[in-house]
């Protein structure tokens, strides 16, 4: 092997490898991408969604709970300070029948008079002249850990503090007071009310209120996964169908379909892939016929010429006679060849190219160009003077073919009819012959590519049954029909019904 082939076949296996291996590893990154199913998609959405309302409406509800918890402390504490306050300026001492004057005495009695809460404290704060202080308390349990009672140096703290409220952190808990002074000669205070309230108690059954709906969530999630996995997997159903569908349709198998349940979005989609694999079999099962047909017709010409050519002599008569069988074959072939394209390009969107054209004179251009096809007796029956929008150079090619069609299958002498007419908003161009005629049976297919009938109507057919699919393509393409009807009389009369053609303020 030399070095330019060398380099040949290592590019070219370079190629192969590389054209080879691209799609294997779009494949597996595909797949990676598509490991988690919709299913598990639309379920962690709402898991993911649910956790967060779920999760919201738990901490709202905590933090509700926990401000009405402070304001109802601190209401507490502001009205037992104001009772305090009203009972000091207002309270008669029982002893000396007359306003209290001995600081010890008036903490004593509102005490003995006062009903606190379970989680409140009062205490009555009577600084000594050494500095210490006693205390005067109501002589009941408290549930905190550490009493405040019992907290010397939390006492002394707030009664130190300038403040009349505030907040205690301490190890054991924090306290929330409040705190009235008692000052008898306007000096320093040497007493103090103090209202302390242990809100541990109070946070904790907003905690368990917290705790219980998180348990609550929890369950409603766990039974939340399980219906929406089931409910996901009814309602994805058909996409499921669709792509066990697709991934088992081939070329010569394209009958399975999706059973439609229901009236939603879903059944919508698996109604609309059916008709998709409804089109796709009608479009395949086409194409099959196409090529068979187009395969057919081209191996009888090609036939004869290879035969031709191989029995072929040097005998100039018979040459010449042999090179004018194969020229008139190739021609024959070329006609197929260029009528397929034709019927190819019939589906692309400029196939036609409309245009205002005046009826009447495209009637009596075709009626002229077709008396050149055969010897007839051709009579323009009617022509309708009527401005419409078409293609007339296809519409042309239509009416000649069909003339042509109408020349093949009668004799010479015999009457041929052109003519146009108008039907409400549509109109109608015809050729109408005086032949045999189609029978019943052939008027359903001799529209169809390379189908002649079972008959022939006369002996001068020489085509491959395209013409008339050329023709109604050129009608289904200006939105119109090719239709045949019987001639009064014996004979044939193919009929083009053009859709909403005419023009606005165009002669009836």
């Amino acid at each position: 092997m030399t070095t330019t082939e060398a380099d040949q076949a290592a590019r070219a296996a370079g190629t192969t490898t590389g054209t080879t291996t691209a799609p294997a590893a779009t494949t597996a990154e595909h797949r990676g991408r598509a490991r988690i199913s919709a299913r598990v998609r639309i379920l962690l959405w709402l898991l993911l969604v649910m956790t967060v309302a779920f999760g919201s409406v738990a901490t709202t509800v905590r933090t509700i709970l926990l401000r009405d918890t402070d304001q109802r402390i601190g209401d507490l504490l502001a009205q037992e300070a104001i009772e305090f306050t009203q009972f000091e300026e207002q309270g008669i001492d029982p002893k000396s029948k007359g306003p209290f004057t001995d600081p010890s005495q008036l903490l004593r009695v509102f005490l003995q008079r006062q009903h606190a809460d379970a989680d409140e404290e009062l205490i009555g704060l009577v600084a000594g002249k050494d500095g210490d202080l006693s205390k005067i308390i109501q002589p009941r349990e408290i549930p905190a850990r550490v009493p405040l009672h019992q907290d010397e140096d939390a006492r002394r703290r707030i009664f130190d503090s300038p403040r009349t409220t505030g907040t205690l952190e301490r190890p054991t808990g924090e306290i929330r007071w409040a705190k009235v002074s008692i000052a008898p000669y306007g000096g320093e205070p040497d007493a103090a009310f103090i209202v302390a309230f242990h809100p541990q108690r109070e946070q904790q059954r907003a905690d368990e209120v917290f705790r219980v709906l998180l348990a609550i969530s929890g369950v409603a999630l766990l039974m939340t996964t399980g219906i929406g996995w089931v409910v996901a997997g009814r309602i994805l159903q058909p996409v499921r169908l669709v792509r066990a569908a697709a991934a088992q349709l081939t070329e010569q198998d394209l009958t399975r379909r999706i059973p439609v349940h229901g009236r939603d979005d879903i059944a919508a989609l698996a109604e609309t892939f059916n008709a998709m694999l409804d089109r796709l079999e009608r479009a395949f099962a086409a194409q099959r016929e196409f090529v068979d047909d187009a395969g057919h017709e081209l191996r009888t010409p090609i036939t004869i010429v290879r035969g031709h050519l191989e029995v072929m002599g040097d005998d100039p008569a018979e040459r010449e006679e042999t090179m004018r069988v194969v020229t008139d074959e190739l021609d024959r072939m070329s006609r197929i060849v260029e009528d397929l394209l034709l019927l190819a390009k019939a589906e692309r969107p400029d196939f036609v190219t409309p245009g205002p054209v005046q009826l009447g004179e495209l009637t009596a251009d075709v009626y002229v160009k077709a008396r050149a096809l055969g010897e007839r007796d051709w009579v323009l029956a009617e022509v309708t003077d009527a401005e419409v929008r078409l293609d007339p150079q296809r519409i042309t090619q239509a009416m000649v073919q069909l003339a042509q069609n109408a020349v093949q299958h009668t004799a010479r002498g015999q009457t041929i009819r052109i003519g146009s007419r108008a039907d409400g908003p549509h109109i109608e161009l015809y050729v109408a012959d005086s032949g045999t005629g189609v029978r019943t049976q052939d008027a359903d297919v001799i529209f169809e590519r390379f189908r002649r009938g079972t008959t022939r109507r006369g002996s001068h057919g020489s085509g491959a049954g395209l013409g008339l699919s050329i023709v109604r393509a050129i009608a289904e393409a200006h939105g119109g029909r090719v239709r045949l009807y019987d001639t009064e009389g014996g004979g044939a009369t193919f009929v083009l019904t053009l859709h909403e053609a005419r023009l606005e303020g165009a002669l009836p």
